[in-house]
């Protein structure tokens, strides 16, 4: 008897999962303990194995397709056996994509909020070895995504594992790769176009194959890519060039960026620093005068002069750059606005005494290889002070607030579109050294958008530092859904009174913002006093 297999819920948080990769194709015999397929979640990718035997006789969710836990995966049974039913069964559930082939005849039927899904059916009837690769979600936060780059042109041979692209979410710009083979037939999106999850991004097949009608049949079934491309557009100062599908089709000419500002893709941009070239002197031929890898590749010092050449302006012109928001930009400016109207900030200021802790760090730097930070002091003493004052270590959802036993530690880093926090996990457990190493690869690989989302999840306390910009306080917007967040001045020396005299001293202002629906002032206080106690006399760190 035929077993309907469905998404499974693979992780504690997880609503919906997307299809990576199968590793199992219809007419396959299946052994229980085989691997079925990938499985991307909010958390990692995950081997999903078969717990039936039998044959691959359907398969309801393909290769880079997202849809909600519990939904028609797949159906194991003997082979030549009748599905129908179960078909018929399934599509009549609240799962909507169970059957795609069973919506299309369906769709005329329903209302238009079923469009989207009646779009999706039409992926049941592509030719043979023709797949349409989606906008891959990269992050757990990512909603919607921008091509940074093409690593593939249309035509160009693709194989398994092949970089197609490198893609911009909130959090990073990571390389997305192809689990099929075939020619690149169709891009969906152009270089510095943003569009949702799951949106058309792709159209891999045989050489030949028109895939004109599938491309327009995609995007026909959801207005969010369109959409999305005209609100890019909009922003861009220059108009984009017009785009071409044929591959023999004479180039047309990219239209200069006269804004004065260099748009540059991640990947021409290394190899300009590579190569020692000055950016500002190549001429783009991508979007909008974008420079990407083929001006590098083919740039010339007759190239730089004729560029040199052109770059005058008049003085006393009125000039600005329009900058279009990145991913990051984007998420940061909602999740910090979300932040800030939603949790009831309150602050509390302090001066440590940095005397002990500077000797202390002078000390500890003289073993061999070894050396340390003031903040790495401050991370270890900020972990160890959470475990006294689990409450400060909270989070508040809307139902329940969570008290968390162990320590989570994010490390805010300034990148060159704004902020990320890459999370120290188990902090207190962790020696000064450890600490320091760990911040020091977050923040290089921070700053080369290198960290993975599984890098900057799950933090249940955040730590900002600008002391090292000659900041002497400030204050932070909380990352929630932690409770609070530290923010750390720079060492200042100033007179200081020690046993009724004036004397030369070193000391930090710190000022923690702490959200009043978890940490009441008394509760904060507390902790501080605590900190104060292992900054202060950082000995009692290593006891």
């Amino acid at each position: 008897m035929a077993e309907v297999i469905n998404m499974p819920r693979l992780s504690d948080t997880m609503e919906e999962g997307t299809v990576a990769s199968w590793l199992k194709k219809v007419g396959d015999k299946i052994e229980e303990g085989d691997i079925l397929a990938e499985i991307e979640t909010d958390k990692a990718t995950m081997e999903f194995e078969s717990f039936h035997e039998g044959t691959l006789l359907h398969i309801g969710i393909q290769e880079g397709e997202t849809t909600k836990v519990d939904t028609l995966l797949a159906i194991i049974g003997e082979e030549g056996e009748d599905i129908s039913e179960l078909l018929k069964g399934q599509g009549n559930t609240a799962e909507e994509t169970s059957d795609k082939s069973e919506q299309s005849e369906a769709s005329e039927e329903t209302s238009e909020e079923d469009t989207t899904s009646d779009s999706s059916s039409e992926e049941t009837a592509l030719p043979d070895g023709v797949t349409v690769v989606t906008m891959p979600r990269l992050s757990d936060t990512m909603e919607e995504g921008t091509v940074a780059t093409w690593l593939k042109q249309i035509g160009d041979t693709v194989e398994e594992g092949d970089i197609l692209a490198e893609i911009e979410t909130d959090k990073a710009t990571m390389e997305f790769e192809s689990f099929q083979s075939g020619t690149l037939l169709h891009i969906g999106l152009e270089e510095g176009e943003s569009a949702k999850v799951d949106a058309l991004l792709a159209i891999i097949g045989p050489e030949g194959t028109d895939v004109s009608n599938i491309a327009k049949n995609f995007t026909s079934g959801s207005d969010a890519p369109k959409a999305e491309k005209a609100a890019v557009k909009e922003e861009k100062p220059v108009a984009s060039t017009p785009k071409t599908e044929d591959k023999k089709a004479p180039a047309q000419p990219a239209k200069a960026n006269t804004s004065g500002r260099v748009f540059i893709s991640p990947l021409a941009k290394k190899m300009a620093e590579e190569k020692g070239i000055d950016i500002s002197q190549v001429q783009g031929s991508g979007e909008n005068g974008r420079v990407v890898k083929r001006d590098i590749e083919n740039f010339t010092t007759s190239v730089a002069s004729s560029a040199s050449a052109a770059k005058f302006v008049a003085s006393g012109q009125e000039d600005f750059d329009e900058k279009p928001n990145s991913q990051m930009r984007k998420v940061i400016a909602k999740r910090l606005a979300e932040s800030k109207f939603t949790a009831p900030h309150y602050y509390l200021n302090v001066e440590f005494d940095m005397e002990n802790a500077m000797a202390f760090r002078a000390q500890f730097n003289t073993l061999p290889d070894t050396k340390i930070s003031y903040n790495d002091m401050i991370v270890k003493a900020c972990a160890l002070a959470l475990r006294q004052h689990p409450q400060v270590n909270s989070q508040w959802f809307a139902d329940k607030m969570k008290l968390n036993n162990h320590v989570h530690i994010g490390v805010a880093v300034a990148v060159e579109d704004g902020l990320v926090v890459p999370v120290v996990k188990f902090a207190n457990e962790q020696t000064l050294p450890q600490i320091n190493a760990a911040v020091k690869d977050f923040a290089g690989r921070a700053r080369n958008k290198k960290l993975t989302p599984q890098e900057m999840e799950g933090s249940t306390f955040t730590i900002s530092n600008l002391g090292m910009f000659g900041i002497e306080s400030f204050t932070s917007i909380i990352n929630q859904p932690n409770s609070a967040i530290l923010s750390v001045g720079a060492i200042i020396e100033k007179p200081v009174v020690k046993n009724g005299q004036v004397v030369p001293g070193h000391t930090m202002k710190l000022s923690m913002a702490c959200d009043h629906r978890t940490v009441d002032g008394a509760t904060g206080a507390e902790f501080l006093q605590t900190l104060k106690g292992y900054i202060e006399n950082p000995v009692t760190m290593l006891v």
